[in-house]
């Protein structure tokens, strides 16, 4: 038969969070892509009309 009992061995429920958490956040999202436009825009600038 199974022990279904609860171990002192669970994970605790406050452990921290890690990067792909903070990544799944909306502002940091949009921050990350405004940057990688403006990038893009620059690059394709030096390469195409420079």
């Amino acid at each position: 038969m199974l022990d279904t009992t609860q171990s002192d061995a669970a994970p605790p429920k406050d452990e921290p969070r890690g990067c792909l958490f903070a990544l799944s956040q909306p502002p940091l999202m949009i921050f990350l892509a405004v940057i990688g436009c403006l990038l893009l825009m620059a690059s394709l600038h030096d390469l195409l009309l420079l």
